[in-house]
């Protein structure tokens, strides 16, 4: 995956990637149209389909709700980077199929770089700057759970095919 960069700050909790005054619908697109809106009340104008979020550590943090990986995953996130996710939304971000990765190395990435994050073998280049950044790579099975959508479209396929 490829895409620009939008840097976001510490403790990013899911009540700034999608307020919880929206919360009275389910619908990903409709949840899209307000990502990060009090962090950034225009970046759901700005941002395009496919660009990545870096942002500092413990992005996720507050409440268990799935919304937020559903969310930024339908207003087309292609991935998030930060050094470290809270748990719940590590796990929650996975199971929707939103891809994040885990880099020390964020402050080095500037908002509107273009970056390419390999995900097989766990690295991040920085086209505009030329650096390139190892971090652990995704462990086959949520490689998968990321391709096939998350783990609900993974089941799915599973029961089609049998397993």
């Amino acid at each position: 995956m490829r895409g620009k960069v939008w840097k976001f700050g510490k403790n990013i909790d899911t009540d700034i990637i999608i307020a919880a005054r929206y919360l009275n619908t389910s619908d990903p697109k409709e949840l899209a149209k307000h990502i990060m809106e009090d962090a950034d009340p225009k970046f759901t104008q700005k941002m395009e389909a496919g660009d990545i979020i870096v942002a500092d550590e413990n992005f996720g943090c507050g409440s268990s709700r799935e919304h937020a990986p559903i969310a930024l995953k339908a207003a087309g996130i292609a991935a998030v980077i930060a050094p470290t996710f809270a748990r719940i939304f590590y796990r929650n971000a996975f199971n929707m199929g939103l891809p994040i990765f885990e880099l020390k190395e964020v402050a080095e990435i500037s908002e509107g770089d273009i970056v390419k994050i390999d995900m097989a073998s766990g690295e991040v280049v920085n086209e505009t700057t030329g650096k390139s950044y190892k971090f652990t790579p995704i462990p086959e099975f949520m490689q998968e759970l990321v391709n096939t959508g998350g783990l609900i479209e993974y089941a799915k396929k599973e029961i089609a095919q049998g397993a």
